[in-house]
């Protein structure tokens, strides 16, 4: 399969044209689409292409919510853009309350095939109220799916697969990842949802990660090559379904783990992910598991101080460095 060089907005644009030519019950509906195709271009060409499938919505997160989850109902497949993921609080109703348990309480009789898009994190300088990961509130709500991409490649095989699942997924995109750069698969390119990628092959240690801390974690590799630790990349792409086995397999090989998200710490994924390590892996443990993400306080405006809050890689580093004791 041939591929290009896009960005995460670009590889997402072309997944939603290639999926909306293909199935006509989706649409996308949110705040300021049509005359900014996105606030990240996430949508150019849409619409121009699709003018009566993609729709621009009143300021009311709770309408547009309720809207996405009606839709789904009657036979639609919505695309819900959220703006920023920290505007979710005012839609949690719609998705936890109904969304998540609507199949459940019918007995399989509907369907709920909604995709909530929410561009998360922080590092523009966007203060407490713009700049939250809230990934783990979700991955706590039964019936919800979760999924989280670093890479342009897997944006667009995952954003597939998202829009043709028959339930609520909960897809999170970092707001400074949408300008990365990678070689994109053209033509009809899927990836499977709960199937995690080993990124980069390592012995002593694996770094389990996802979205932004993806790319903090390459970069701890190539500090932690000079001190001799050869550190494995997991990127676990969905958390849930989580791919455990892979997850497994790489601690099974460096008995060793650390996981990094950009999240607060207290609370966020990597405890979840902690926890089932030592359940269902403790005897392949030779360390405990660490865990990096951010300070457990609001995400300041200072640039300063926000850089001294989220995680970093000097985090990464020192973290693998207390677990391999070097």
């Amino acid at each position: 399969m041939s591929e290009r060089i896009l960005s995460s907005s670009a590889a997402l644009a072309e997944a939603l044209q290639e999926e909306m030519r293909r199935d006509e019950t989706i649409f996308i509906l949110g705040e300021d689409l049509v005359s900014h195709a996105g606030i990240f271009g996430q949508f150019k060409g849409i619409p121009e292409q699709f003018p009566e499938r993609i729709i621009d919505t009143p300021i009311s997160e709770t309408c547009i919510a309720g809207c996405g989850v009606g839709a789904a109902l009657t036979g639609m497949r919505p695309f819900v853009d959220f703006h920023f993921s920290d505007f979710i609080t005012c839609g949690m109703d719609e998705i936890c309350n109904q969304a998540a348990k609507v199949r459940y309480m019918s007995g399989g009789q509907v369907k709920l095939p909604l995709v909530v898009w929410c561009p998360d994190g922080g590092g523009l300088r966007a203060a407490a109220q713009h700049s939250q990961s809230l990934e783990a509130w979700f991955v706590h709500m039964p019936g919800l799916k979760v999924v989280m991409p670093s890479e342009p490649r897997d944006v667009k095989g995952l954003i597939k697969a998202a829009i043709r699942d028959d339930n609520p997924v909960m897809f999170f995109q970092h707001k400074k990842l949408f300008a990365k750069e990678g070689p994109v698969p053209e033509d009809d390119y899927i990836i499977a949802l709960g199937q995690a990628a080993v990124k980069r092959q390592g012995s002593d240690v694996s770094l389990l990660c996802y979205g932004s801390g993806y790319y903090l974690c390459l970069e701890a590799v190539e500090v932690l090559k000079q001190k001799q630790i050869d550190a494995e990349v997991v990127d676990l792409r969905t958390l849930k379904p989580l791919d455990m086995d892979t997850v497994a397999a790489s601690i099974r090989k460096t008995h060793r783990a650390v996981t990094v998200h950009e999240a607060c710490v207290t609370g966020g994924f990597g405890a979840e992910l902690a926890a089932r390590i030592q359940d269902e892996l403790f005897d392949e443990l030779d360390a405990p598991v660490k865990r990096v993400g951010a300070k457990n306080v609001p995400i300041p405006f200072s640039p300063t101080l926000e850089d001294f809050v989220l995680p970093s890689v000097d985090d990464v580093v020192e973290a693998v460095r207390s677990v391999t004791y070097r």
